[in-house]
């Protein structure tokens, strides 16, 4: 089932254009069912169809703190044409709204869906991880960053040139175990919201 994701960037009147700079980020290295393309002026929109991937797609847009995301879980039109910008379906209607819903949210991430209590728990858990990283320092990101790419608590402490128990703190003021348990059970609820 796919899932639509519906873009806004924040501010965009008094900031400088971002749209053009993470389509080139997401190109060629989200695996999509129809690419990332602008759709108006400072939107821009996808659709992907695994539940892990809108997951980490999210996130990363969420940890620059420049976008209001929306998700719409459920069927699109078939056959799929060639351009996100010409496709259609519940699924984008569902985005639509999710991005206005975005917008007026703390968390900026918004999620409808044609399962809506599954779409309101999906928007739950992933307004949690949205938390998480706003609050995150950036020597907890400095530490998981190491940690996520293969390297042991001990290997990330010596390339820190700090203590592994000082790597250990910066995990756990990170919130980097919640974080791994909440990004399963958040694709788990948007392959649910999609009905």
């Amino acid at each position: 089932m796919p899932f639509v994701l519906t873009v806004d960037q924040r501010a965009s009147r008094s900031t400088p254009d971002r749209v053009a700079g993470v389509l080139r980020r997401l190109d060629g290295t989200v695996p999509a069912v129809l690419a990332f393309e602008r759709t108006a002026g400072d939107e821009f929109q996808g659709v992907l169809d695994d539940p892990e991937v809108v997951v980490d797609v999210v996130l990363d847009l969420l940890r620059e703190g420049t976008w209001s995301v929306g998700v719409g879980a459920g069927p699109v039109q078939v056959p799929l044409p060639s351009s996100t910008r010409a496709a259609a379906g519940p699924a984008f209607l569902s985005a639509r709204g999710a991005v206005d819903a975005a917008k007026q949210r703390s968390a900026r991430i918004a999620v409808r869906g044609a399962a809506v209590m599954d779409a309101e728990d999906a928007q739950a858990v992933l307004s949690a991880l949205a938390m998480i990283y706003e609050r995150r320092s950036s020597q907890a990101w400095e530490a998981i960053g190491l940690v996520e790419d293969g390297r042991s608590q001990a290997e990330a402490a010596a390339s820190l040139g700090i203590s592994r128990q000082a790597v250990g703190q910066r995990l756990a003021a990170g919130s980097w175990e919640l974080e791994r348990e909440l990004r399963p059970t958040a694709a788990r609820m948007l392959a649910r919201a999609a009905g």
